[in-house]
């Protein structure tokens, strides 16, 4: 049955999928508790561990690459296990990569170790969250699909940088840094009870011929419809900034008298205004139109608004508020990429989640490619160098998106056969 079918009702005008309600809140605690660490976590290992900010970013990069594995692999199991056992999945080397990080790794300082369980603590989230991601393309009709997923991408950012963030400032100095990425754990329990017991919908295995096979049309689609691919590329540069930022950001805004506790409350603040404007996007782009939404807020409006966040201390001399209303432009204008997750599995009729592999793909490459530029460039062109480097980035996904066009009907049936033929 399809979930907007019968009497309309709050949920239904608000463009959520009814059936989806409690997965939409279990993601939402889910990427609370994966996110505890991530506006911190870079100046502890600096400042209380004495790791190099080269070393950081390396940990973080390594955890990137299995994220953008991770992302890329969810929409392929979604298919060939189905959302429950993806997701499930997840949650599971998560749990047992959290164990690792911080039982063994952080305990003993043990940097190899560190990178091993932290890489296998980023194969959780992608499984959890973007499987769920391609449930919500599944049921739900193309024209309530932008709001759909701006509604995801409220929970998904709303836990991982609102909710993370408020609640790690609290707990940090309530039960230290250790114990607050020991209740990590809980959260994603908590989510995972929500999201996979609690929410009774159900959705067959859409796969036909196992994972393999799902592997396979993923790659087949890339090859004859490369505006997926060209997708996947805006993707990575959408949140390319939001993991490159706490590597080195923090450290940079030091300088201008701010402290940690101060940047998770501008972090925080900043994402406060990205969910309230993911879900804004989400209207804005089924009537402005995807394309135009994501290359003029998204590519052109989050170039300006990185190079006014990091010029923002100098030029106010470090007042804390227009420091902070420089980066929630920037959280804002962020969201203008929503449109991107209905935009690309809509060039597809067929094989969806093969489609959303590669967009997954592009937002899991993002966490690897942040910390990378930052690994590579802070040493030779120090911060601003960097800034210039991620701004130059946006630019360019807005340009890439004015290629990404939706098929007219009849092209898009003839590049069905051909897919079945190949």
């Amino acid at each position: 049955m399809n979930p907007f079918e019968g009497k309309k009702t709050l949920i239904d005008r608000l463009g959520l999928p009814r059936g989806l309600g409690w997965g939409y809140l279990g993601v939402l605690i889910f990427m609370m508790g994966d996110g505890v660490e991530q506006g911190w976590l870079s100046p502890y290992l600096i400042h209380d561990r004495a790791l190099t900010i080269e070393q950081s970013a390396t940990l973080f990069s390594v955890y990137g690459l299995t994220v953008a594995i991770s992302s890329f692999l969810s929409g392929i199991l979604a298919e060939g296990l189905g959302v429950r056992k993806a997701m499930w999945t997840g949650f599971l080397l998560f749990v047992a990569g959290t164990f690792g990080f911080v039982g063994l790794g952080l305990k003993d300082l043990d940097f190899n170790v560190m990178l091993l369980t932290y890489a296998i603590r980023g194969f959780g989230y992608p499984l959890f969250a973007y499987t769920f991601l391609v449930w919500i393309t599944y049921r739900t009709p193309q024209n309530k699909l932008g709001t759909a997923v701006g509604w995801f991408w409220f929970v998904f950012t709303g836990g991982l940088n609102v909710f993370g963030a408020y609640y790690s400032s609290w707990a940090i100095g309530q039960l230290g840094h250790i114990n607050t990425l020991w209740t990590s754990i809980f959260w994603v329990a908590l989510g995972a009870v929500f999201a996979l017991l609690v929410n009774r919908d159900r959705i067959a295995k859409t796969g036909q011929s196992g994972k393999l096979r799902e592997l396979a049309d993923s790659i087949r689609i890339a090859v004859n419809e490369p505006k997926v691919f060209l997708g996947g590329i805006v993707r990575t540069i959408n949140t390319t900034a939001q993991f490159a930022f706490p590597v080195f950001m923090p450290i940079y805004f030091e300088k201008y008298g701010f402290t940690t506790a101060d940047w998770l409350k501008i972090w925080g603040t900043i994402f406060t205004a990205n969910i309230i404007f993911n879900l804004i996007f989400g209207f804005v782009g089924d009537r402005l139109g995807w394309r135009r939404t994501i290359s003029l807020f998204g590519g052109v409006g989050c170039g300006l608004t990185t190079l006014l966040f990091y010029y923002s201390p100098q030029l106010f001399d470090g007042n804390f508020f227009m420091v902070l209303l420089s980066g929630v432009l920037w959280g804002a204008l962020l969201a203008g990429y929503v449109p991107l997750s209905a935009l690309v599995p809509s060039l597809v009729s067929k094989g969806k989640g093969a489609a959303m592999a590669f967009l997954n793909l592009g937002a899991g490459l993002s966490v690897f490619a942040g910390p990378l530029i930052v690994r590579l460039f802070i040493g030779p062109a120090g911060n601003a160098g960097v800034i210039w480097i991620l701004a130059i980035l946006y630019f360019i996904s807005a340009v890439l998106t004015r290629f990404i066009t939706l098929p007219k009907p009849d092209v898009q049936q003839d590049a069905d056969r051909k897919l079945k033929t190949i």
